[in-house]
């Protein structure tokens, strides 16, 4: 059984050859008011097959090696979708939540935590690579998308817990990978300069497990309220919106494409001109910064109020901090296979294959990298470089922007003089 809200909205099932299928319960066709889980399952009465169905629940659940290790845990192929959301599909991104026939359906305002001390919050941030989401755990059913280790958990007056049965969490902690030293220092100061820049994105914060640096990550699909109860509210990536399975969350692979993601916020959004212009920030910011990774699952919608929103971001690094990772940008811009794109070619010939206003492009660009330039001066953001791989960020965000400045009063210079 689905449930969105608590509430049962359909049934997915397995057919004989292994493909989802997932249909929409009648009663919930016939509520006012009822809401499609995803826009690429609006509601209706036929049914939801393969591929079509796929995109959505299958962008639930971990990728690549955390979902390897889990199915391994669970004695279940990695390739079956339904088999791991039968495991650990009980606390999901947003508000759904996927049970087995004949388990209780999520109870409102459920809170059933088991507190962990220091040693076990320590046991558990060492065992989560081999062990991801805690699979297998007695009381526990929990998903996330994504290849990184992270586990949610609730976070009440700094002591952490795991949430049980189908209580939802309210923090995601994300350890650092020994692939990647640096990395939660790395994502913490792009966060923090986004936000210092006036970017819409999640709230983190940071700590140290035993030796392991971690990420705590705020969850923005949750909210506490003045009682403790937490409520969730339903969100999906774009490439569950859009359609595309998470192994395509890639351009090259065959993924969103920007004209892809500013057709959705231009359709799909209720407030499509605030969420575009956010958006096409947050392009410019990962040219600033220098990350590469900013693919289709790394944007969502989050649904709220009766509104359907650009959410906050998240997963902003430095990609370029570690030289042997790619340098093509995950979501080209004009085409252009270099993240270096501080000239006006690129961004003009997105702007025409995407219908926005050059000028206003032309404009944000100025705009956030003068800022950014400004900002990482500022003693606000002097401080959060505590080391040397945050000073290095530090110095190639600053470098980046004011390349962009520089191209863009040499192109603006060399217009008027054309004239």
């Amino acid at each position: 059984m689905v449930y969105l809200a608590g509430e049962p909205v359909g049934n997915l099932e397995q057919d004989d050859s292994g493909l989802l299928e997932f249909r929409y319960r009648q009663d919930w066709l016939d509520r006012a008011g009822a809401s499609p889980l995803s826009r690429s399952l609006p509601l209706q009465e036929a049914a939801f097959r393969g591929k079509h169905a796929r995109a959505f629940f299958a962008g639930i659940l971990p990728e690549e090696e955390p979902r390897r290790r889990i199915a391994a845990i669970l004695g279940v192929s990695e390739r079956n979708d339904f088999a791991l959301l039968e495991q650990i599909g009980g606390e999901c991104a947003g508000a759904v939540s996927l049970l087995p026939e004949g388990v209780a359906p999520p109870v409102a305002g459920e809170t059933r935590l088991r507190e962990l001390s220091d040693g076990e919050l320590q046991k558990i941030v060492t065992e989560l690579p081999d062990r991801p989401l805690m699979a297998g755990e007695d009381g526990l059913r929990l998903s996330l998308a994504g290849a990184q280790d992270k586990l949610p958990v609730v976070v009440r007056d700094g002591r952490l817990a795991l949430p049980l049965g189908n209580t939802p969490s309210t923090h995601i902690i994300k350890p650092e990978p020994p692939r990647f030293p640096g990395l939660v220092a790395n994502e913490f100061f792009c966060m923090t300069l986004a936000k210092n820049l006036g970017l819409k994105v999640a709230t983190v914060d940071r700590r140290t497990v035993g030796d392991k640096p971690c990420l705590i990550v705020q969850r923005y699909d949750r909210a506490v309220g003045a009682d403790g109860v937490v409520t969730r509210f339903h969100q999906e990536d774009f490439c569950q919106a859009l359609g595309f399975p998470p192994e395509r969350k890639y351009q090259q692979e065959g993924g969103p494409l920007l004209r892809d993601c500013i057709a959705l916020l231009r359709e799909w959004s209720t407030a499509p001109v605030l969420d575009l212009r956010d958006f096409l920030d947050v392009q410019i910011f990962n040219v600033l910064i220098g990350n590469a990774d900013a693919h289709g699952k790394n944007y969502s919608m989050l649904y709220q109020g009766g509104q359907r929103r650009l959410a906050p971001f998240y997963d902003l690094v430095c990609t370029l901090a570690w030289p042997e990772l790619s340098k093509t940008p995950a979501m080209k811009i004009g085409g252009d296979t270099s993240l270096d794109v501080f000239t006006a070619a690129p961004w003009q010939k997105m702007a025409k294959e995407a219908r926005l206003s050059w000028p206003l492009i032309r404009e944000r660009m100025e705009a956030l990298s003068r800022k950014t330039f400004e900002t990482l001066q500022a003693p606000a953001m002097r401080g959060v470089v505590n080391g040397d791989l945050e000073a290095r960020v530090a110095a190639l965000a600053k470098d980046r922007a004011s390349a962009m400045l520089r191209n863009l009063m040499h192109e603006c210079l060399t217009d008027r003089q054309g004239q």
